[in-house]
């Protein structure tokens, strides 16, 4: 995680700002990194109880994905076993670290094992977690179970 992805969430409209941006189709592109996925899924999680994510991200991130023009396709764009992971994930750490506020959330969120890119990978393996099924469906893991230890 780089000091720039820790400031970038200072404060609770910097959170709001990426996950209204999402759900309306105005963020832009160069904004919607790894760090901003985990902090719009707080934003959902904990201000818009209206929106399940289990159920509604999908269409959330593809829609998205498609106003910018990319292509949710067996090997692009939505990948709903990662989205499906890190709900679970952020769930499970809302219920022990949740309560402050939305930028304090985010940022220990950003601060835990869970937010490292390759965490995904601690529970699949590469050809599991890459395949068209795993982007296509929820697909269970393979190296570990999804109880979430570390966080």
């Amino acid at each position: 995680m780089s000091e720039g992805a820790h400031r970038a969430f200072a404060d609770d409209a910097s959170v709001r700002r990426i996950g209204e941006g999402l759900i309306h189709r105005t963020l832009p592109k160069q904004e919607w990194t790894h760090e901003a996925h985990l902090a719009a899924c707080v934003f959902l999680l904990v201000e818009r109880p209206e929106i399940v994510p289990e159920r509604d991200m999908p269409g959330i991130i593809a829609g998205y994905n498609e106003s910018l023009g990319g292509v949710n396709d067996d090997t692009q764009g939505y990948h709903e076993t990662i989205t499906q992971l890190y709900i679970r994930a952020i769930r499970a750490f809302l219920v022990r670290h949740g309560g402050g506020s939305l930028a304090d959330t985010v940022q220990a969120l950003l601060a835990s094992p869970i937010a490292l890119r390759d965490w995904p990978l601690t529970r699949y393996s590469r050809a599991r977690l890459f395949s068209i099924a795993a982007r296509r469906g929820w697909v269970e893991p393979d190296l570990a179970p999804i109880a979430l230890p570390e966080i």
